[in-house]
């Protein structure tokens, strides 16, 4: 009967040890999930903050061509002033 007894403590205790590192490494498994998906959050953003500054480079890069343009048609030799 004592054989009977020990072996159903030891069963008990190996199921709640084993069950506790489940569910501690569930936690730990969980919290770098949710670490992961910040970063990715955070990262997105990023590239969506620079898919606008690329376009707002672009737009600007085109006002300064046109401006160029326009102070290389000032400087230009005429009888009629352009400016």
């Amino acid at each position: 009967m004592e054989h009977w007894i020990t072996s159903l403590l030891a069963l008990i205790g190996t199921c709640v040890g084993s069950l506790s590192g489940v569910l501690a490494s569930n936690r730990l498994v969980n919290w770098r999930i949710e670490s992961l998906e910040e970063k990715v959050d955070r990262h997105n953003h990023l590239i969506e903050r620079m898919y606008r500054v690329e376009e707002r480079s672009k737009s600007n890069t085109h006002r300064i061509d046109e401006l160029e343009g326009r102070v290389h048609e000032c400087e230009k030799p005429s009888s009629v002033p352009l400016c």
